[in-house]
């Protein structure tokens, strides 16, 4: 036996009733973030990773935050490695929100873009937090009026893998600070580089380019002193080279140019590191004149 047609479960015009409340609502106890996706550059086929993430792009939207006592996830943790901060986090999301907002400018007709998808990012403003989406759940709750008005996005913080950030917003882009550097010394230089350009040095058999993160003039080493920090510095041939001390330096946007009195290595993954206080205490108990310091002398 059918059900009965004189009991409506939900009409188009109830569906739109309760989806605009539900956006009302958002606006009203959500906050604003960022959704940030993610473009998929060099996809390893064999084991689907993609290390060489980018995020270009940021749309900002109204999310509910589920979390009513704090974060979930496992807190903070001290380990031997250092401290590690498993913050988790339930995101809501009104789907024509997220449809009008997000889907229409990253809709690709080989990519269809149907809905929030893992390994994007959201940047959470009320803590200046970038989150991960490990979960989407696209039918919760239930068909409540024969629709699905809300995404929900299971999300843990993001842990920063050298990616590449161009979204524009820079506290959101400020997480490349993070990003394995090169820093290039100059006494002087033509012109300014920009930030989030890219600059060449050519050689006769390959040209390197890395991405400028951050710059300033170092009045300290001179009056026309500068120095530029580098990120994703990469050959034009694929393997290892480090910028030289005997080329020119050339911004493709800036045109600025310059050859570089010193070229350093810098990685700020862990700025509380104290790599230099043990390595120079180590000096005080261990002989490092011996072949074999651990062990018996030879």
């Amino acid at each position: 036996m059918a059900t009965n047609q004189y009991f409506s479960r939900g009409s188009r015009s109830e569906q739109n009733l309760y989806e605009d409340l539900i956006i009302e609502s958002l606006k009203m106890y959500g906050q604003d973030v960022y959704y940030i996706p993610r473009e998929i550059v060099n996809k390893d086929v064999i084991f689907g990773d993609d290390v060489p993430s980018r995020f270009a792009n940021a749309y900002k939207i109204e999310m509910y935050i589920e979390n009513t006592e704090g974060f979930d996830g496992e807190g903070d943790l001290f380990t031997k490695f250092g401290i590690e901060i498993r913050d988790a986090a339930t995101f809501l999301v009104a789907r024509k929100r997220w449809n009008s907002v997000v889907k229409s400018f990253e809709q690709e007709d080989t990519k269809p873009f149907y809905r929030p998808r893992e390994g994007d990012l959201i940047y959470l403003t009320l803590s200046g937090s970038i989150f991960e989406v490990t979960k989407v759940h696209d039918e919760t709750p239930f068909y409540q009026l024969k629709n699905l008005p809300v995404f929900r996005m299971n999300c843990e913080l993001f842990e920063y893998n050298d990616e590449a950030f161009d979204t524009g917003i820079d506290e959101i882009d400020d997480v490349e600070d993070f990003a394995y550097q090169y820093v290039l010394h100059f006494n002087s230089v033509s012109g300014s580089f920009e930030r989030g350009e890219i600059v060449t040095q050519a050689d006769s058999a390959y040209t390197l380019q890395g991405e400028v993160i951050n710059y300033r003039v170092d009045s300290v080493a001179g009056p026309d002193a500068y120095t530029l920090y580098l990120a994703h510095v990469g050959a034009s041939d694929g393997l290892y080279h480090t910028f030289s001390t005997n080329q020119n330096v050339v911004g493709t946007v800036s045109s600025a140019s310059g050859t570089p009195s010193l070229v350093e290595e810098l990685q700020n993954i862990q700025r509380t590191a104290q790599n230099d206080i043990f390595d120079s205490d180590a000096f005080s108990f261990i002989d490092f004149s011996e072949s074999n310091p651990f062990g018996d002398p030879i």
